[in-house]
């Protein structure tokens, strides 16, 4: 009995193994893609915290800034799908983090319950806090892209 469990232990991590890193990028391309798209065509839940978090930025209005996070975002899920643009979709997620992590600190009054910062995050400072998932999910992607 205990060899079966073994093999059985065995053969379940073998198969984790090796569609692993595949479904991490195909899921983070999925996830890119669509949260963009939703952004550039004004369907998004996050759209009213992105539009505070860029209301102060130059050249363009927030709902421009909008639109352009929104392409920026399916591209990196573009860039995710395929080994050979890996780097871009990283560099690319790299620079979207640091703006994405941006409402922790300069909209603490949206991001977390009044009184409470910086402990207990709202819903909307939970939504931010996941991506520290997804830029673990990069690094070991990133781990990935030397090898053969």
């Amino acid at each position: 009995m205990k060899d079966f469990f073994d093999t059985t232990d065995r053969r379940i991590a073998e198969s984790m193994n090796r569609i692993g890193l595949p479904a991490l990028r195909i899921s983070l391309g999925i996830i890119f893609i669509w949260f963009g798209i939703l952004k550039t065509i004004g369907l998004s839940p996050a759209e009213g915290l992105v539009l505070a978090t860029v209301d102060w930025m130059p050249i363009f209005t927030a709902e421009t800034w909008l639109v352009i996070i929104g392409w920026w975002e399916v591209i990196i899920g573009i860039c995710f799908l395929f080994k050979s643009t890996l780097r871009i979709a990283i560099g690319l997620l790299a620079m979207q983090m640091a703006g994405t992590l941006l409402p922790l600190f300069i909209l603490t009054e949206v991001t977390f319950q009044t009184g409470a910062f910086p402990y207990a995050p709202t819903i909307e400072g939970q939504y931010i806090i996941k991506n520290l998932l997804i830029i673990s999910a990069a690094i070991v992607i990133g781990g990935t892209v030397r090898k053969a």
